[in-house]
């Protein structure tokens, strides 16, 4: 039984204008007004190709616990406003004692690869509640759905070889490093070393001894004879603490002596020095005392242009132990996903279609209830088109590149397609079934196998083609020119 994170409501984890916002709304009497906000990226992390959606279960479970504690509460009546008074009046406590979720989301399932501008999560509802959500939502998502594209990145680079995520000790805390151990074993890894979240997600974890053991023995061989009899049968030693290439020959020894006892020699793991050198050289080193079987584990700040770069250079290593630049995201320590309106529902019943203007045209939102239409052909995907479920499109369609109305592309009615975003909760209840984290962890790769290989290269990556289907295109541009004419 997988056990959630998170047992007890975390209600408060939002900033401080998602409250007082939802207290204007109450205030003035609009906070059952119904809205659509989509939460979304506008730009791939390490600078990539793709980026791979991830955090859905953790959103699940904070949206299943949602609420506010007599305890939540008694600290809101605490806050004050510049006049000394309090912030909020006691009748809107008494509305949020009674708050639960109880409007829609879809969204994109885990371990599907993304786009910029591509709704990740859609939530539609009372505009009080799709407020509130917003911090929650985009801390779960936005670090998770980074965590996993590294190690998504990681994989392609190591290729067939293991690959290990033992970044804990220098993860960004508690949460930090319980969430990436995760979001990496989705995205590639094939196990990691932190004990807590193999435990509360079924991730495999594996470790073996840090230098600390060798250094509180009088020797380097005495310290593997000493770890080799009290666990023989998980067996991979550290052998740089000293001199490598020596480290690999008294591990030999000791290996010889777990053979004689039936148990082998699993691997000698290399933390420092030219790793593609000491490699080769243990290699010959193992394969000449008749231990072609044991694995050669490398490790010491490794990226995946580092994992690259050795594996060009002949390295002989099998497992590849990546610890902070996976769990922190080293040389990109955020996504830049953000929440925005998208639609009101007026008193008529008719939706009204909001759009954020910027000076930047990044930074223009889209309108509309969005849906991401994925087209694909007997060689893979082809292109992704976002549409509003309002005027969905008939028969043959013409999607618009949105920073360039030039580059257009047409689909007839009968090329194959998906729709991205599925239904999670309506009415505030689940109705999602939350698949394994290997069904989670499969799909990233079944998706990544579906795109063209210059997508996935690290350097200057081709651009997936992502626009907008003409329909809504047409009416982002006329909100665009009615904002730019008040």
């Amino acid at each position: 039984m997988i056990q959630p994170l998170y047992s007890n409501s975390l209600s408060l984890l939002t900033d401080l204008y998602q409250l007082t916002m939802a207290y204007g709304y109450w205030k003035s009497g609009t906070a059952e007004k119904e809205a659509v906000f989509n939460l979304y990226f506008r730009k791939h992390p390490f600078q990539g190709g793709f980026t791979i959606a991830c955090g859905l279960s953790g959103v699940i479970d904070f949206l299943n616990a949602f609420s506010f504690s007599e305890n939540d509460l008694e600290y809101l009546r605490s806050l004050t406003g510049s006049d000394h008074r309090p912030l909020f009046e006691p009748a809107f406590l008494d509305y949020l004692r009674d708050l639960r979720f109880a409007g829609e989301l879809e969204a994109v399932p885990e371990g599907t690869a993304v786009f910029p501008n591509e709704p990740l999560i859609r939530v539609r509802g009372p505009i009080l509640q799709c407020q509130l959500l917003e911090t929650s939502l985009l801390t779960i998502v936005n670090f998770q759905s980074l965590i996993a594209t590294k190690a998504a990145r990681m994989r392609l680079a190591a290729r067939n070889d293991t690959l290990l995520e033992f970044g804990l000790r220098r993860a960004q805390g508690i949460d930090g490093g319980i969430t990436a151990s995760r979001a990496a074993y989705i995205g590639g890894c094939d196990a990691t070393s932190n004990v807590l979240a193999g435990k509360l997600y079924g991730i495999p974890v594996r470790g073996t001894h840090a230098h600390s053991w060798v250094m509180s023995f009088d020797d380097e061989l005495a310290a593997f004879e000493a770890y080799t009899a009290a666990m023989p049968n998980n067996v991979t030693l550290l052998v740089d603490t000293y001199d490598s290439l020596q480290g690999v020959k008294n591990a030999i020894e000791v290996g010889k002596t777990l053979k004689d006892k039936g148990y082998q020699l699993n691997g000698i793991r290399l933390d420092s020095g030219d790793l593609a050198y000491l490699s080769i050289e243990a290699r010959k080193l193992l394969d000449q005392a008749g231990f072609p079987e044991t694995s050669i584990v490398g490790s010491n700040d490794l990226d995946e242009y580092l994992v690259s770069s050795l594996k060009e250079q002949g390295a002989r290593i099998d497992i590849w132990g990546i610890g902070t630049k996976l769990v922190t995201a080293y040389d990109q320590p955020a996504l830049g996903g953000v929440y925005k309106l998208a639609a009101i529902r007026d008193p008529a019943g008719s939706w009204e279609y909001k759009l954020k203007l910027s000076e930047q045209a990044i930074k223009i939102s889209t309108p509309g209830i969005q849906q991401v239409r994925r087209y694909s052909n007997e060689h893979g995907f082809m292109a992704d088109m976002i549409f509003n479920e309002e005027t969905p499109p008939t028969g043959s369609t013409t999607m618009i590149d949105p920073y360039d109305f030039t580059r257009q592309r047409q689909f007839s009615e009968s090329t194959a397609y998906e729709d991205l975003l599925v239904p999670v909760f309506r009415k505030g209840q689940l109705v999602y079934d939350t698949p394994a984290i290997d069904s989670v962890r499969n799909r990233v790769q079944q998706q990544l196998a579906q795109f063209h290989p210059t997508i996935k290269r690290f350097i200057n990556p081709h651009a997936y083609p992502v626009g907008l289907e003409h329909q809504l295109h047409e009416l982002k541009t006329a909100l665009i020119f009615g904002l730019r004419q008040k």
